[in-house]
């Protein structure tokens, strides 16, 4: 079920209606959880029952942590949880490598006929699923007792196909214990929902039908133009995914529930460090506690600590998806962050501050952040593109100098005018701008403190009609986030 769709606005109103009216914490949560099964289900009712594998392994799992023989709840958590995430979204992905590199050999082999369907939001619950008894075996946090708040925990609507990846120490207590009606929490999550949607609905989607054009006819068109779609790529899959976290979050505050915040405004980072403290924040955390971590962290020596790095960005890449594009854009990244990690060391060796002039330190920081922008631009290519040759084909026209003095945007308008739902241009980019000048003016406070001044009201009303406007507009063509095939 969209969040944009007609049958998520009678959907919504009816659970937060008998949300509030039943009374009791155990009647809210059966409410919760009811809701969020069919929530799912709207999507395919028959993957629901990995959910409830998932459910109660780690239930299980978790209550029997303080037993003898513990280590032996969390291999089976382990192997349950990562044995239907690998079957599901990477067997096809490995099939298809196996007999792809053997019918390069020369060695014909037939290929079964058979599709593995993925299941929407399965790496996202799956990871919060794991965390849990991960947790529970460190005993960071106390088994869940109740196993109808450890199901609404697992199967949360508002994050449950794209997150945020929520920790147990941070939900399962706001679900467990006792919520109130807040028109405060109502207040803010409405605008919340409603950033979401504009981020959505007016940015993601106009980006995505320019982005489709440029990157479907990426063999006919020159660098600039090529350019051009790799930017609007990032400003798209950004507003798309953090679209989403906005109405996640801001849904979840109509029931008295705080989801965690995945964004902080990333493409302002001045490295590639900062960028992906700043980008999904709830899955950057997962890995560095339950994988960067384990390995060894950033102690012991530089070899040990870049490796650790390298494996990290790889599977982070396979997570997103069984493609080699998203391992190669995970090695891009692994490449682009080692001169943080080397630096890092550098600093520790030579503790002297270095002194810069004052006038000097704002021109550094706006050069920091647009080479970070770029590099972060050039790396999300590969993440869009069909597959490698497709990636590599578009790196070579992008950074081939003959082609500069070309020009292919009269073929490339022809493209967009025979497209009715394209948008021009020009307007896009306008409202790139906006959204960049409006996350600058709010970098040094809280956005909605910034959207809930005296002097934004006029401005407000007047983005909370067009935002609306243009969701009932589409809302019977709605565009699915990218994240959910992840």
């Amino acid at each position: 079920m969209l969040f944009q769709s007609y049958a998520f606005l009678l959907f919504l109103p009816a659970t937060f209606l008998l949300h509030w009216i039943l009374r009791g914490r155990n009647w809210r949560n059966a409410v919760l959880l009811f809701a969020s099964y069919f929530f799912y289900a709207w999507w395919d009712w028959r993957f629901l029952s990995l959910i409830l594998i998932s459910t109660a392994v780690d239930y299980f799992a978790g209550r029997n942590m303080q037993k003898a023989g513990k280590k032996n709840w969390l291999i089976l958590s382990i192997l349950v949880n990562l044995g239907i995430l690998g079957f599901f979204k990477y067997s096809g992905f490995f099939l298809d490598s196996w007999y792809q590199l053997w019918n390069s050999l020369g060695l014909q082999m037939s290929k079964p006929l058979w599709n593995v369907v993925l299941p929407v939001g399965i790496s996202f619950y799956t990871f919060q699923t794991l965390s849990y008894t991960i947790d529970c075996y460190y005993r960071r946090i106390e088994p869940v007792q109740n196993l109808l708040t450890f199901a609404s925990f697992v199967s949360f609507f508002p994050q449950l196909v794209a997150g945020p990846i929520e920790r147990a120490s941070h939900l399962i207590p706001q679900i467990a214990n006792e919520r109130f009606l807040n028109f405060n929490n109502f207040q803010k999550g409405i605008r919340l929902m409603l950033i979401g949607f504009m981020k959505k609905v007016l940015i993601a989607d106009t980006c995505a039908i320019w982005v489709d054009l440029i990157f479907g006819n990426s063999d006919q068109l020159t660098p600039p133009i090529l350019l051009v779609g790799a930017i609007l790529f990032s400003f798209q899959i950004y507003c798309d995914f953090s679209g989403y976290t906005d109405i996640a979050r801001g849904t979840a505050r109509l029931f008295s529930i705080d989801l965690s915040a995945n964004f902080n405004r990333p493409y302002f980072a001045r490295n590639i460090g900062e960028f992906w403290r700043r980008w999904h924040i709830s899955l950057t955390t997962w890995f560095r506690d339950y994988v960067y971590i384990p390995l060894g962290g950033g102690y012991g020596s530089i070899l040990r600590t870049l490796s650790n790095v390298i494996i990290v960005f790889l599977v982070s890449g396979l997570w997103h998806g069984a493609n080699w594009t998203f391992l190669l854009w995970g090695v891009l990244h692994a490449t682009l962050y080692i001169p943080t990690v080397l630096r890092r060391r550098l600093k520790e060796k030579n503790s002297r501050p270095k002194i810069e002039p004052v006038a000097y330190i704002p021109v550094r920081k706006l050069f920091q952040t647009l080479f970070t922008f770029g590099l972060v631009t050039l790396a999300w290519i590969p993440f869009r593109a069909d597959n490698v040759a497709h990636a590599f084909q578009y790196f070579h026209r992008l950074f081939d100098t003959a082609l500069w003095k070309q020009s292919s945007w009269s073929m490339f308008t022809s493209l967009a005018t025979n497209d009715p739902k394209a948008v021009p241009l020009h307007f896009v980019f306008l409202m790139i701008f906006g959204l960049v000048i409006f996350e600058f003016i709010s970098k040094k406070q809280n956005i909605l403190r910034f959207w809930e001044s005296k002097w934004a009201v006029p401005a407000r009303w007047l983005v909370y009609g067009i935002i609306i406007s243009q969701v009932w507009f589409r809302i019977g063509t709605p565009q699915g986030f990218i994240y959910f095939q992840f």
